[in-house]
């Protein structure tokens, strides 16, 4: 598979983002040497030790977005997935040093163990190493193997060593502190979709539509384990549970004593805040429930591998110390902040509308039910030519739950509706149809007509007299009238076949005498250009595309596919 990049050429990338790096760095200083460093005000900055830190590029904001006071002095970027050179790392080690000593933040990959160690062999200041490996996914009882992968506790071994020095610490003691911290931190990834390299716009592995990847590097490195799609295995539970049991069993078997935690959730690259949320979340609840208790929790996308869809979640023991270093001051822009003795609960939406459940069937309102629930799918595949893709989703919000048949009255029943649409649903289609139905709901209500009781000439006065209100409201509402491809081009003309009745016959007759004018008006909405909704923002890529609400609401009156139209 192939994609796309923002580039000029893959020659001058890397210089040119990393300009726009700095650019945007209020705290980030470029030295042609070849690393960022911390901007100063003088030429004699203040004693204390320094820490500064590196890697490959494409992890960002790390390492580049975590200079600033109380974190790190300089970082060294290398290109893309490649560890910065010993030069880099020497001329940073030297620029930073205040005299005090310098502290390398060195994750455990062995290009970056290499270079670093080189660099601290022929530096003239002192220098102390702290080597983050915390990756369970590599841990491997073998001599030749070279360990876990340093990974998302970087960041954390990053903010305590920056603490550390900002208030004071001498070398060993910062270094003693921040490996520390280092031993007693555990991450584990998971990948839904490979990044991708701007620099030749391929994946960074090859990952089927229905695989994930558990155990996945942050270096474009494929995981431990390829895995198809399940619906058990692959539940954010059931993923945050086995990170957790990695996680966890690998501190038991190091000795650390896991009772007070930081819980960071990360995200690498090309995941939704909406879903680090979930995950954050989720590995709270189940930390609880294991006995250990997160006295700081952070999110957020620190630790990338480009654009990867992913996560990884990290551990870290926490003592008094630890905890006050963590929550010590940083001008980092890219630290995000914690949050201190985090708890879960259900973010619950309280809905206590009742479904009517009163009497005899309401044959023609749970046939409009049937019909929209065999068609949730098919709706959202259709918006998302028309629009942005949600109308089947907030069809389903909204009704998906409603069981048929429903009992009761009319009046009863739309209202019903108009609560789920409004409630349930959201978004212009939630007032939309909200404002229809309450409005329908009126007349019959006004009218007292019952379908379950009324003749055809009763049901079609007042369901003549609710579709004129209800596209008078929507058209009040929202400015919407026939021409604009929404649905009120499905419900003008039902409107005016209601109202245009002479021969009334049975409620059904009158419901198929609507129907038809209905579906024409649906049909039509496939070559206009829509001038009302998020589908207007399209253009005229949107008017070869019938409108799915114009559809909808045609099954109010009978059924035919969407294809039909």
């Amino acid at each position: 598979m192939t994609f796309k990049s923002f580039r000029n050429s893959t020659d001058r990338f890397m210089r040119e983002a990393l300009g726009g790096l700095v650019a945007a760095h209020p705290c980030a200083q470029w030295h042609d040497e070849g690393f960022v460093g911390l901007s100063r005000s003088g030429d004699t900055p203040a004693p204390r030790v320094a820490v500064i830190s590196g890697g490959g590029s494409g992890h960002e904001p790390m390492h580049a977005g975590l200079i600033g006071e109380g974190m790190l002095d300089a970082a060294c970027p290398g290109l893309v997935f490649t560890s910065p050179n010993a030069v880099q790392i020497g001329a940073a080690t030297a620029w930073a040093d205040r005299g005090e000593g310098v502290v390398h933040v060195v994750k455990n990959y062995t290009g970056d163990v290499m270079n670093f160690t080189v660099a601290a062999n022929h530096a003239e200041a002192d220098v102390e190493q702290v080597l983050v490996d915390d990756d369970v996914a590599t841990e491997i009882d073998s001599g030749d193997s070279p360990g876990r992968r340093g990974t998302g506790a970087t960041v954390i071994v990053e903010k305590i060593a920056g603490a550390a020095a900002a208030r004071g610490d001498d070398l060993k003691t910062v270094a003693r502190i921040a490996q520390r911290a280092a031993d007693g931190s555990r991450s584990m990834a998971v990948a839904l979709q490979a990044g991708h390299s701007p620099t030749n716009d391929r994946a960074t592995f090859d990952l089927e539509d229905n695989q994930i990847e558990v155990g996945v590097g942050i270096h474009g490195e494929p995981g431990v384990e390829r895995r198809d799609l399940t619906d058990t295995e692959t539940s954010a539970s059931a993923l945050v549970e086995e990170l957790l049991d990695g996680i966890l069993g690998s501190l038991n078997k190091a000795g650390v004593e896991l009772t007070d935690a930081m819980l960071f959730v990360n995200g690498l690259g090309g995941t939704s805040e909406l879903e680090l949320d979930l995950v954050f979340g989720e590995a709270l609840k189940q930390l609880t429930d294991r006995g250990v208790t997160v006295r700081r929790g952070m999110r957020g996308t620190l630790v990338t591998s480009l654009n990867m869809a992913g996560v990884s979640i990290t551990l870290t023991a926490l003592d008094d110390e630890l905890t006050e270093l963590i929550d010590a001051d940083t001008t980092a822009p890219a630290w995000p902040g914690t949050v201190r003795d985090p708890e879960y609960a259900d973010a619950v939406m309280v809905d206590d509308e009742k479904q009517p459940n009163e009497g005899a069937e309401n044959a023609w309102l749970s046939a409009f039910v049937d019909r929209l629930s065999q068609s949730f799918d098919d709706l959202t595949a259709l918006d998302r030519e028309a629009g942005d893709g949600d109308f089947g989703q907030n069809m389903e919000a909204a009704f998906g739950d409603i069981t048929t048949p429903i009992k009761g009255a009319d009046a009863d029943v739309l209202n019903y509706f108009a609560h789920r649409m409004l409630v349930r649903a959201g978004g212009t289609s939630g007032a939309v149809l909200g404002t229809f139905f309450r409005a329908m709901a009126d007349v019959f209500e006004a009218d007292g007509v019952d379908s379950r009781e009324a003749d055809g000439a009763t049901f079609g006065g007042a369901l003549a007299g609710g579709l004129r209100r209800g596209v008078d409201a929507i058209t009040e509402l929202g400015g919407a009238k026939e021409g604009d491809n929404t649905l009120i081009d499905a419900l003008a003309p039902a409107a005016k076949a209601a109202e245009a009745l002479s021969e009334h016959g049975t409620v059904d007759e009158v419901l198929a005498a609507v129907f038809t004018p209905a579906v024409e008006g649906a049909k039509a909405t496939r070559g206009m250009q829509a001038k009302k909704g998020r589908a207007s923002y399209l253009g005229e890529s949107s008017k070869n595309v019938p409108d799915p609400g114009a559809i909808a609401v045609t099954w109010l009156f009978g059924e035919a596919g969407v294809s039909e139209f």
